[in-house]
C-alpha cells in the first residue's frame, strides 16, 4: 500500500484536505495548532489548506478566537446529492411507465454549473433513437431541459448563468444568443413545456417540461425524444398532457402539491 510521502502531489493535497475537513467535522470549532496536530502536519501546511477553504466558503473562522469550523455548505452539497437519489427513485416508476406508453427514450436532466447533465434515462427500444449517457453534459439554450430549467429563473439569473457560454451553432436552428432565447423562455414558461426542434441534432425532436420541489423550484426537466421520422406532430398535445402528468406526480411526491400545468 502506497504510503503518503510516495503519493502523487495532486492526490496527497486531496488527502490532506479530507483529513482536516474529517476532523473539523468532528469539533464545532478547533485552532490551527491543535488541528495541526490531529491531523500531522506543519502549522503553515494546516492554515494554508484553511484560507483556501475558507475563501471557497466552507470553513470560517469562529469569534475573536481564530477557531476553524465547517460552513454549512458541505451540508448544501450532500443535500443536493441526497435530492438527486430522491428524485431519481421516484422518477424512474413514472419514466417507465411513460416508456410503456411512447417506447421512445426518456431523460431526467437537471443542472450542472452553465449546462445540464443527465441522472437517469431510459432508452427506446428501437435500434434508431437517441444516443446519450447517463452523466453527459449538453448546453443549457439548445435542449429542451435546458430550457425548461432556465425558463423559471429571472432573466438576470439566466445571463448570469450563461454568461461566459459560447453558443456553439449544432445545427440551422440552433439559437444564437442569449438575446434570442429570453424570449424563447418566455414562451416556455407560459405554456408550461420547452421543445429542442432539432436544435441539438438534425433529425432529433425532444419535448420536456419542469419538475418542481417542494420549495417550488425547478429541480429537473422530463423529456421525451424521438426521430423526427417517427414523430407525429397531431399528437403533440397528447405528449405534452403525459409529460404533465409525470412530472405533476414526481414533483408532488418531492413536497411540491401545485403543479401549475
Amino acid at each position: 500500500m502506497a504510503t503518503l510521502d510516495k503519493t502523487p502531489d495532486s492526490v496527497s493535497s486531496v488527502l490532506k484536505v479530507f483529513g482536516i475537513l474529517q476532523v473539523l467535522g468532528e469539533e464545532q470549532a478547533i485552532g490551527v495548532t491543535e488541528l495541526s496536530q490531529r491531523v500531522l502536519m506543519s502549522k503553515s501546511t494546516v492554515y494554508r489548506f484553511l484560507q483556501t477553504m475558507k475563501t471557497l466558503g466552507y470553513v470560517k473562522q469562529e469569534g475573536e478566537n481564530d477557531k476553524y469550523a465547517l460552513t454549512m455548505k458541505l451540508f448544501e452539497l450532500g443535500s443536493k446529492a441526497l435530492q438527486h437519489v430522491d428524485l431519481i427513485r421516484i422518477a424512474d416508476v413514472q419514466m417507465r411507465e411513460l416508456s410503456t406508453l411512447t417506447r421512445e427514450t426518456l431523460h431526467l436532466g437537471a443542472f450542472e454549473e452553465d449546462s445540464i447533465i443527465y441522472i437517469h434515462k431510459i432508452d427506446s427500444p428501437y435500434s434508431l433513437r437517441m444516443h446519450s449517457r447517463i452523466g453527459r453534459r449538453n448546453p443549457l439554450y439548445s435542449t429542451a431541459i435546458g430550457k425548461v430549467l432556465l425558463a423559471w429563473l429571472d432573466e438576470r439569473e439566466v445571463r448570469d448563468i450563461l454568461a461566459a457560454v459560447d453558443f456553439r451553432k449544432f445545427t440551422a436552428n440552433t439559437l444564437e444568443s442569449v438575446d434570442q432565447l429570453i424570449p424563447v423562455l418566455a414562451q416556455v414558461r407560459e405554456r408550461g413545456y420547452a421543445e429542442d426542434g432539432q436544435e441539438m441534432e438534425e433529425g432529433l425532436l425532444c419535448i420536456a417540461v419542469p419538475v418542481f420541489d417542494h420549495f417550488g423550484t425547478v429541480v429537473a426537466g422530463l423529456s421525451i425524444s424521438w426521430p423526427m421520422m417517427r414523430y407525429d406532430e397531431s399528437k403533440q398535445a397528447e405528449y405534452v398532457a403525459m409529460l404533465h402528468s409525470a412530472a405533476r406526480v414526481i414533483s408532488q411526491q418531492l413536497g411540491y402539491a401545485d403543479y401549475p400545468f
